[in-house]
């Protein structure tokens, strides 16, 4: 199951009515953004997990962040501090403003919806696929910071670790354990 499928099933509908409500749009058009921005999102961490600081950084921000907020009440998404936290995701992820304004022309292009609601929308989705990577990866909540969490051993996170896209993150992730643990 990938990350589209989980943001748009059935277990998140009322995140979706909520993204429809924020932008002012129907709920299917709502769908369309975020099926359309949210490749461009999951490129932009692909990009940033390449090497062992990358992913240590992902990791980090997925358990202590707190995403899962957004999707277990999904009332406080478009909120200030909602908007905030998906500007820092973007700016980590796409590194600059006019990447996202690229995606949102694009998205725009494809899905008819105005840039300037995609745009909006953006930073809300960013949690929303932050959200749902903790979840898959820690199962629950995923702000716990126990340290005792299990990855999960495949689907989602899998595109996301496997540097050298064989199939297999074990490869990858017990070569950056490796390196972490001898610097």
């Amino acid at each position: 199951m990938g990350i589209l499928d989980i943001l748009l099933g059935s277990q998140n509908s009322d995140a979706i009515t909520q993204l429809a409500k924020q932008l002012g749009v129907s709920e299917e058009q709502a769908r369309a953004v975020v099926k359309e921005v949210t490749p461009a999102l999951t490129r932009g961490m692909q990009h940033n997990t390449k090497d062992e600081t990358g992913v240590e950084g992902l990791i980090t921000a997925l358990r202590t962040g707190n995403h899962s907020r957004y999707m277990e009440n999904p009332k406080v998404l478009g909120t200030q501090e909602n908007i905030d936290d998906g500007n820092s995701i973007l700016g980590h992820i796409f590194g600059s403003k006019e990447v996202s304004r690229n995606v949102a022309e694009h998205a725009s292009q494809e899905t008819g919806i105005a840039s300037s609601l995609i745009k909006k929308a953006l930073p809300i989705v960013a949690t929303m696929v932050m959200a749902s990577l903790g979840k898959s990866l820690f199962g629950g909540t995923a702000s716990a910071s126990t340290g005792n969490e299990q990855p999960a051993s495949g689907g989602i996170l899998n595109s996301l670790l496997d540097s050298d896209r064989d199939g297999s993150i074990i490869d990858d992730v017990l070569g950056m354990a490796f390196k972490m643990a001898f610097r």
